[in-house]
């Protein structure tokens, strides 16, 4: 059964919504051309009856539509397929005329690269996320004085699976890797993180879609995502790429609730094990997400003080600001809130763990 066609006043809102949330994350560029396409992209183009035509849901909530079109557009410039394009990008700067134009002649000149890139979902693999997931790794290893085998869901490229090989500036410090090119300082709020070396025995992820860091087409299709204003996340991503690609690809194509399944079923004696998930679980299917929350529940009923399993999770809770921290630990079973972060990681707002347990 085929999906339903949004409409036209749907489609051109959904753009409307994406602006207002690219200014609240700091993109007033990708705000600025989101509102564009908003008031002015007409059914002229094939790539325009596309969009204003779209099947399905076309919001932030569902497709993201506004997001794959702001991605492929930016692909065009860093792949410099579009000169009039690239020439009204970022760091150039083009009034809304001059940047529209350039905008309508890509939409035109490029309609198979446009379209074919509309039929996919927006790819992204924030590495300053690791600065929120950091603390939550710190106390898992002060919890249970052992080394981690991490687990990660969604992982994309596996950027955030590298987390310990990058260094971070902290109010309460440095942590990491002091010859890191890759360089994490969220803003912080709260007590400092537990401060104490991490060994990682085992690590891996999982992707329906992974991307490979070695390949020059999956890293454009990444840093495409990246919005075109924000050079230090572009900078800071690339740099991580580069790490990644010097080690083995640690991230599995597989359905998640497949490969909790299999990576659940062993037993490192001696590690705490950590599955997490940062702005991933909310795009499983709500079966799925169910699925897999009994998959861990289990695997923790399973769990010894030998071989602890922990859940650190970075997930939208409908709350603001920013995403919600979590952390639940087993054999115990205890889950906490322990802190808030900022959905790109600009920020941390860090509770921690109760002090009893510290």
């Amino acid at each position: 059964m085929s999906e339903a066609v949004a409409g036209e006043t749907c489609v051109r809102n959904a753009f409307r919504g994406q602006a207002k949330s690219c200014d609240e994350l700091g993109s007033p560029f990708t705000a600025r051309l989101c509102r564009l396409v908003a008031d002015r992209l007409d059914a002229s183009s094939a790539v325009g009856e596309r969009i204003l035509g779209w099947r399905g849901d076309p919001t932030s909530k569902g497709d993201s539509v506004a997001l794959r079109l702001a991605g492929a557009l930016h692909a065009l410039v860093l792949s410099g397929r579009s000169e009039s394009l690239g020439a009204s990008y970022p760091p150039n700067s083009a009034d809304d005329e001059t940047l529209w134009r350039a905008i309508d002649q890509a939409i035109r000149q490029e309609s198979r690269f446009l379209l074919d890139r509309l039929t996919s979902a927006p790819q992204t693999n924030e590495v300053r996320r690791s600065g929120a997931l950091l603390p939550g790794f710190l106390t898992v290893a002060q919890l249970f004085g052992k080394p981690l085998v991490i687990s990660e869901i969604g992982a994309s490229a596996g950027l955030n699976l590298h987390w310990d090989r990058y260094r971070y500036d902290l109010a309460s410090g440095r942590w990491g890797d002091e010859a890191a090119a890759v360089v994490i300082a969220p803003e912080w709020a709260g007590g400092p993180p537990p401060p104490r070396p991490v060994e990682i025995i085992d690590r891996a992820g999982c992707d329906l879609h992974p991307l490979n860091p070695a390949d020059g087409g999956d890293r454009l299709r990444l840093l495409s995502y990246i919005w075109a204003d924000q050079q230090d996340r572009i900078d800071r991503t690339r740099q991580a790429l580069k790490i990644a690609a010097s080690r083995s690809n640690p991230v599995e194509r597989a359905d998640a609730i497949d490969w909790l399944k299999t990576r659940l079923a062993r037993i490192y004696p001696g590690a705490a094990h950590v599955v997490y998930h940062s702005i991933a679980w909310q795009y499983l299917p709500e079966a799925a997400r169910k699925e897999g929350d009994a998959l861990i529940a289990a695997a923790g009923a399973a769990a010894t003080q030998e071989a602890p399993l922990a859940r650190l999770q970075m997930e939208a809770d409908g709350q603001t600001p920013g995403a919600a921290l979590s952390l639940q630990i087993w054999p115990a079973g205890e889950t906490h809130a322990v802190g808030r972060a900022d959905f790109h990681g600009r920020w941390v707002d860090w509770k921690g763990w109760p002090e009893s347990r510290n």
